[in-house]
Parts: C-alpha cells; sequence; structure tokens
C-alpha cells in the first residue's frame, strides 16, 4: 500500500506536521527527504532498508557517495540534496551560536562542534575565538591529523588569538576512534594551551572531545 493511502496519522509528513519533526522515526525523517520509494517499496520501506544496510543513520550520513549511490532510488542528485542538508544544520547551528553567549549556550555550543568535527575520519583540533563577552568572533579548523592524532602548536593557536582580538577561546578536537574520553596527552596539551593563551590575556574556557554518541567538557571535568 503506498503511504498517500495510510492513515493521516500514520504518513510521516501528515506526522510531522501535526506533532513536529522530533515526533518521527530515523526512517520516518529519511522517507520524507526521499519522498517517493521504487517498486514494491514505500519510502519508509526504502528508508529502513538504508539504515539497516548502514547499520544507522551517522554512518548512512557519513557514506562516501558511491557507497550511497549504490542504494536502489538513490542516485547523485539524492547525495547531494543529503549533502546540502546536512550543511544547512551546520550552518544553523553556527548561526545560533553567533547570534548568542557561548559560554551561557554549552548545549548549543556542544552541539555545532559535535556537527562540524563528528563526521572527520581523521582527527582536527578546532577553536572558537570569542569576544569579551564570550560571543563568537569565528570558529577556525586550525590543525588536522591522522586517524589518531594531530600536532597542534601552541604558537599557532596564540597567533590566530591575537589576528583575531579574541578575549576567549573553546577547544575541540574529535577522536576518529568514536570514545570521547581524553587522553593523558590530551589533558597535557589543554594545560600547555591554558599557559601559553594567558601570556597575552586570553582565557581558555574549556575543550570539548567528540566522539560518536558523547562530547566530553574539560570544565565539565573540573580540568580546566
Amino acid at each position: 500500500m503506498a503511504i498517500k493511502d495510510w492513515p493521516e496519522g500514520e504518513r510521516p509528513r501528515e506526522k510531522l506536521m501535526a506533532r513536529g519533526a522530533a515526533a518521527l522515526s530515523d526512517a520516518e525523517l529519511l522517507a520524507i527527504f526521499l519522498r517517493s520509494g521504487i517498486q514494491g517499496k514505500t519510502a519508509l520501506d526504502l528508508a529502513r532498508e538504508m539504515l539497516t544496510g548502514h547499520e544507522g543513520l551517522r554512518q548512512l550520513l557519513d557514506a562516501r557517495p558511491e557507497q550511497l549511490c549504490r542504494t536502489p532510488g538513490v542516485g547523485p542528485a539524492k547525495y547531494a540534496e543529503l549533502q546540502a542538508c546536512l550543511e544547512i544544520g551546520r550552518r544553523y547551528l553556527e548561526a545560533r551560536l553567533r547570534r548568542g553567549d557561548a559560554l551561557s549556550s554549552p548545549d548549543d555550543t556542544r552541539s555545532f562542534l559535535a556537527a562540524r568535527l563528528r563526521p572527520y575520519q581523521y582527527e582536527v583540533f578546532a577553536c572558537l575565538f570569542l569576544d569579551n563577552r564570550h560571543r563568537v568572533i569565528s570558529f577556525e579548523e586550525l590543525f588536522r591529523g591522522i586517524i589518531d592524532g594531530a600536532s597542534v602548536h601552541p604558537r599557532e593557536v596564540v597567533r590566530r588569538a591575537l589576528e583575531n582580538n579574541a578575549a576567549a577561546i573553546i577547544l575541540a578536537h574529535n577522536h576518529p576512534s568514536g570514545v570521547a574520553e581524553p587522553s593523558g596527552a590530551d589533558r597535557a596539551l589543554t594545560r600547555r594551551l591554558k599557559e601559553a593563551v594567558a601570556l597575552v590575556d586570553v582565557r581558555l574556557l574549556d575543550h570539548f572531545v567528540i566522539g560518536d554518541g558523547e562530547v566530553v567538557s574539560f570544565s565539565e571535568r573540573g580540568w580546566i
């Protein structure tokens, strides 16, 4: 039976309009994006198969073009649309962060950093530069590494803080392994960076480590 023939309260689009997007499952949201199925399968059937085949939404969204385009009903145009949707989401989070106060909006900060850094398959070290009211001046990916590490140079962090006229910074990096627990090296580096930026009157407010399902805050752990 086609989705249009289902009871109105069970159709993903109508369900979203009545109850909001948060009420929908991953498959229902994906079905709305797909819009139509293929012969013998509704968009919801196809969405469920895609999620199962990629072992979940995160892996599906991170799939390479050639992987996703092998799925029946998904070609380059759909892949491009999906990537555009993801980028809109990232820019929306960044706009929310720029409009508010990064220090008093930890959920927005955490969501933005996770959206930007979690998809990478290699380690990326980034920095949010803030003014004296803790509003975002800029976000920069400063160092890129390999699957299990990136070389971080405190002098470059200090240089970019001065060039941005920042009064404070928030650090972030991802763990491609998916395990967010900071290492001893992460803690030692954070201490070095805190001391380095303090020499130019810039405060280190937090350091976030991005894993698969968790984001660890050094500030919340009492390490800063």
